[in-house]
């Protein structure tokens, strides 16, 4: 009985490490092939392979010692407590990126920098700009901050970036505002507010839209309202497929948790 007990033991610690080496191969996959932008997708496969691996080592521990056993239940326990911590976090971005506030009128927009490649916007800033054209058709008398400033790989600004493609697409340059500086999202919201105030706004008191894309839509508005925005609200630009959807989705989970925590 002992023996057909540790040979079930030893089937099951073969198939966790099995998949805990398809886990990781998939993950290096995600990693190394770089146009998929799946990278984040790629460093939670590998990081779910080490904890499979992990956990082989202290289900065998557990069942020499005592000390193994509080170990694995302590670990266990954090586990849990991480993993409910980040499912509601992703609840909280997906109702935030899903809900439709598009139609609200504002007093002032902003539109959140994203990547530039040389002097083109990247498909991530791209369907911001698209949807901001939309909301700016719908609300064509409002002030327009372009926030963001010059990254690795950048040959200009995206805030240049962004008023090369608004204007190209018939927006008036003379409502668009550039502010070049942020490299971040807390500055984008910090220097806007003084751009913002110039032009009579009040970040404080007034409506301000946000365009940025609808998984960014929660941590933005958390990051406006510490930088003293009382109702700045998501327009919600959409990636085009769902894969990277799903992986941005998933980053911006653990993005949110580090901001409540450590921002």
């Amino acid at each position: 009985m002992t023996y057909r007990g540790k040979r079930r033991t030893r089937w099951g610690d073969q198939i966790q490490w099995v998949i805990a080496a398809l886990l990781a191969l998939v993950g290096l996959m995600f990693l190394l092939v770089r146009p998929w932008g799946m990278r984040f997708s790629g460093f939670l496969l590998v990081g779910l392979a080490v904890i499979l691996s992990f956990e082989v080592f202290l289900d065998r521990w557990a069942k020499q010692s005592k000390g193994g056993w509080w170990c694995q239940l302590a670990w266990r326990a954090v586990l849990a407590l991480v993993a409910v911590s980040l499912a509601v976090t992703e609840g909280i971005v997906l109702q935030e990126g899903k809900t439709e506030r598009s139609d609200i009128p504002a007093d002032a927009v902003i539109i959140l920098g994203a990547g530039v490649n040389g002097t083109e916007p990247s498909m991530s800033l791209r369907t911001r700009l698209d949807a901001a054209l939309s909301y700016l058709e719908d609300n064509p008398d409002i002030p327009v901050v372009l926030t963001g400033g010059t990254g690795y790989g950048e040959d200009i600004s995206e805030a240049q970036c962004m008023y090369d493609y608004l204007t190209a697409h018939g927006v008036d340059g003379s409502r668009l505002i550039l502010e070049d500086r942020a490299s971040n999202t807390a500055e984008n919201f910090a220097f806007s507010k003084e751009l913002l105030v110039e032009q009579g706004v009040d970040p404080a008191e007034d409506r301000v839209a946000v365009v940025t894309n609808d998984f960014h839509i929660a941590r933005s508005r958390l990051i406006a309202a510490r930088q003293g925005y009382g109702y700045a609200f998501g327009v919600p630009a959409r990636l085009p497929w769902r894969h990277l959807e799903v992986n941005y989705y998933l980053r911006e989970s653990f993005a949110m948790v580090k901001t409540v925590l450590f921002d």
